[in-house]
């Protein structure tokens, strides 16, 4: 049997994981007319501070989600429409958009009860969003297991830009059938997209985090650490394992454990349903667990290690 490619302890350094939110927008409510200039009238809300306080009441919270949540959309849309981003990193408002709705999703994934009183305030496509993304963090947290007390350096670095890494999946999903959506998952759920760089206790290495054992069996001769060498062997490995027939199975060959499958399996899906998920889940930043409790933020806006 091939040896897992994701050790549990992995998964305790990178929980990182789900997608989109904004700043919640109030109309000015005045008995009188409002006397404010066109342009003021026009302008768009703040955007949200790095470290912006998180409500923990319910009501508050669905409102802050759903805002954040559209307002993110809306910024990827404006991203795009200039054409797939092959060059640098989100812009300002996309990243501190997507860090504040992650944030959110952190502060959620840890409170089951306040989760579900604000899970049932939000209504279509951003409940949806938020069902797949909290499942799928939860399944990540459950596979981790408790925080290994002692501490760790990390080494971090930039992502490829969006817009390489969608032409780097496709041209896998060519080669291999394997769907793209898995791809830019498993990228996801592994090291954030390359910028979480540590290795893995177990050993795993590279953007993919390959045992270096299953990289020879499946690497075609390339470079583990290089995200393209990296990704067309993922796909490789996974489609000897079973993709796409059996994605399943697949992602079980991959990592031997069915809260992995799952959690992989819901961010593609997301991603898949609304691809604005994928440049949302790009631009979430990594944090990893303290022993101490909470997270600590190793990448992003105000950081040296910003990638």
């Amino acid at each position: 049997m091939l040896r897992t490619l994701l050790s549990r302890r992995r998964i305790r350094m990178l929980l990182a994981a789900p997608a989109l939110i904004a700043v919640l927008s109030i109309a000015a409510c005045s008995s009188g007319p409002d006397t404010r200039s066109a342009a003021a009238r026009a302008a768009p809300p703040p955007l949200p501070a790095p470290e912006q306080p998180i409500s923990r009441e319910p009501v508050r919270l669905a409102r802050s989600l759903t805002s954040t949540t559209r307002a993110l959309r809306e910024a990827i849309e404006r991203w795009v429409s200039r054409g797939v981003p092959r060059r640098g990193g989100p812009p300002r408002d996309v990243t501190l958009l997507a860090l504040h709705q992650q944030r959110m999703y952190l502060v959620l994934t840890g409170r089951p009860k306040l989760a579900a009183r604000t899970l049932a305030r939000l209504r279509g496509t951003v409940l949806a969003e938020a069902r797949d993304t909290l499942g799928a963090h939860r399944k990540l947290t459950r596979l981790a297991g408790p925080v290994v007390p002692r501490k760790r350096r990390f080494k971090t670095g930039r992502a490829l830009p969006a817009g390489v890494l969608l032409d780097l999946y496709r041209k896998a999903q060519r080669r291999y059938g394997v769907a793209w959506q898995v791809l830019a998952a498993v990228n996801f759920v592994e090291t954030g997209f390359n910028r979480l760089r540590s290795n893995s206790t177990a050993g795993a290495q590279g953007p993919m985090q390959f045992i270096p054992s299953t990289w020879r069996a499946y690497g075609r001769g390339g470079d583990i650490d290089d995200p393209h060498d990296a990704i067309l062997g993922a796909a490789n490995y996974l489609h000897a394992s079973g993709a796409p027939r059996n994605y399943s199975r697949a992602l079980y060959a991959y990592n031997h454990s069915s809260l992995y499958v799952g959690a992989v399996l819901a961010y593609a899906r997301r991603i898949r349903r609304d691809p604005r998920a994928f440049y949302a889940y790009y631009s979430w930043q990594v944090f990893v667990r303290k022993p101490s409790g909470g997270t600590r933020r190793l990448t992003g806006p105000g950081l040296r290690e910003t990638p």
